[in-house]
């Protein structure tokens, strides 16, 4: 099958054929027809993840995807050859990725059944965003009217962040820079911007001298943006190691780790199928265009960059 794969330490990951992977118990097979790039699939393309992470050669690129089961490992409940799905791929270490036509996940952890009505190139970019998202929002507990500020606004996880925050009733401030950035987030729910290139803290309390009740924190440092949170208040970020990243008295601070569990995909696709969310896919690359992607990526960019696999 062919895959876009690091197949040896020092090389940069390429297109290249591989075998076609074989589920193990307790796994299925998916037939992957579309995956979307995130910021740690840079990482593992050009083998600086490899430092820091067990890995077994090739190590395929990829973390979200949507297809089609393929086939059932030994003792797989739940799932049928033909079922729609989308997820992350959960694994122990590097090695299978869903930059590739086939890729055996887990049924434990990472994977859902997906409505029909939800495309293939919107499904592959929801998995790790939305998860992520989820898990900042759950953990943030937006109450009606509270006052949140969304640093980060303008990426995928940012993007869908904003969206819950509003459905919850409360009154959003994303960071954006650009006149298309803002007419995003605008177009997405936010009520106030602030320029994430300027000084957000004097921007956030020129308005609210008073200070806001939640920061849900998926980009900059946490410093430029913590001194917003009023007393009583809550600190949410996916960017921190532990709590205590962020030494504050009065304050909630929350460190979360996306956990791609079923439940929470299936709430992330049946917010999506009932337009209670939206994603934004800037673009659409073939699987030979992988290198393309990358590079677009690194240059800063407004949603998803997904890969579509024929």
């Amino acid at each position: 099958m062919k895959v876009f794969a690091l197949s040896e330490s020092g090389q940069p990951a390429q297109i290249q054929d591989i075998e076609t992977p074989t589920p193990a118990a307790g796994e299925v097979r998916v037939r992957v027809r579309a995956a979307s790039l995130n910021g740690f699939d840079l990482g593992v393309a050009s083998g600086a993840a490899l430092d820091f992470m067990p890995h077994t050669f090739p190590v395929v690129v990829g973390k979200d995807f949507a297809g089609e089961v393929d086939a059932l490992g030994e003792g797989v409940d739940g799932f049928q050859v033909g079922d729609r799905v989308f997820g992350v791929v959960m694994k122990d270490g590097l090695g299978d990725g869903s930059f590739g036509e086939y890729v055996t996940v887990p049924v434990a952890v990472g994977i859902a059944k997906l409505p029909a009505d939800i495309e293939f190139t919107e499904a592959a970019a929801l998995g790790l965003a939305g998860t992520a998202a989820t898990d900042a929002f759950d953990a943030a507990d937006i109450r009606e009217s509270a006052v949140v500020l969304v640093a980060g606004a303008t990426g995928g996880v940012g993007q869908q962040a904003l969206q819950l925050a509003v459905r919850a009733g409360a009154h959003v401030i994303a960071t954006a820079h650009s006149d298309k950035e803002i007419a995003l987030v605008k177009e997405l729910g936010a009520a106030e911007t602030v320029d994430y290139r300027g000084d957000v803290i004097e921007q956030v309390t020129a308005s609210h001298p008073e200070g806001i009740d939640v920061v849900l924190h998926f980009a900059g440092a946490p410093d430029l943006v913590v001194p917003v949170v009023k007393q009583g208040g809550t600190f949410v970020s996916t960017m921190l190691r532990s709590a205590e990243d962020v030494p504050v008295d009065g304050i909630r601070v929350v460190s979360v780790y996306a956990n791609p569990s079923e439940d929470t995909l299936g709430r992330i696709a049946a917010r999506h199928a009932e337009k209670h969310t939206t994603v934004t896919v800037q673009q659409v690359f073939d699987l030979d265009a992988v290198p393309e992607a990358i590079g677009v990526f690194g240059a800063g960019t407004l949603g998803k960059l997904v890969i579509a696999i024929n």
